[in-house]
């Protein structure tokens, strides 16, 4: 390499150099603020995973504190004040237990009004209030509450009409109760269970014999 071609690679070479300053002076910040930006976002996760591990073992404890109570339903219903969709599951659960329903209700409508919580959580504590509430509210507020729980595709819907049977019942409305309970004892989705109570209700109500009666075509 000859003396001239040496000379102007050295002088490329410095005016690469300056260039790379004159940006890095230039937009040297942007890179150190996207440093800064990516550790702190690091930082912040791991502090708020960190955080949510502690929030969480602390309302284990709560729960496991109260539920070690001889009378649970008070203490947990303190946890369920900051709104945990499992604490006023089992607060509700254990004011039941300790024969508090009006208490247990409330917590249960609490849930049911929180539009956070899971549809069906949400679905299961409505059917619920109204049943602790059997004797204290109207008919026509238990079917506003169980109407909607009653329509096809609701996971809930047999035991919505079972209960809405029973406000047939209570209204004087035998043979809407009659029709309610015949079709949930045909319905190929209802357990055991469910068709056994019908049943039973049913013959305690003499509403089997008032089925068969008006199923039967006339003649001899």
């Amino acid at each position: 390499m000859s003396d001239t071609d040496s000379f102007i690679e050295e002088v490329s070479e410095e005016v690469r150099r300056d260039r790379l300053f004159n940006l890095l002076r230039r937009y040297g910040w942007i890179a150190a603020a996207l440093v800064v930006l990516v550790v702190g976002g690091a930082a912040f996760n791991e502090y708020r995973k960190a955080s949510d591990r502690a929030e969480a073992q602390a309302r284990g404890d709560a729960l496991l504190g109260a539920l070690e109570q001889s009378e649970p339903g008070a203490a947990l219903a303190a946890v369920a004040e900051d709104g945990s969709v499992p604490a006023l599951m089992l607060a509700a659960a254990a004011l039941e237990e300790e024969d508090k329903l009006e208490e247990a209700a409330t917590l249960l409508d609490q849930l049911a009004s929180m539009p956070e919580a899971p549809i069906i959580y949400r679905d299961v504590a409505t059917l619920k209030s109204v049943m602790l509430r059997a004797e204290t509210l109207s008919a026509d507020d238990k079917r506003t509450r169980l109407v909607g729980l009653s329509a096809p595709g609701n996971p809930l819907r047999l035991l919505a009409e079972e209960q809405l049977a029973l406000v047939d019942i209570e209204t004087g409305d035998l043979d809407a109760a009659a029709a309610r309970l015949d079709a949930i004892e045909a319905d190929a989705e209802a357990s055991v269970g469910l068709r056994l109570r019908v049943e039973q209700l049913k013959l305690a109500l003499g509403l089997s014999a008032q089925s068969s009666d008006a199923a039967a075509p006339d003649g001899n």
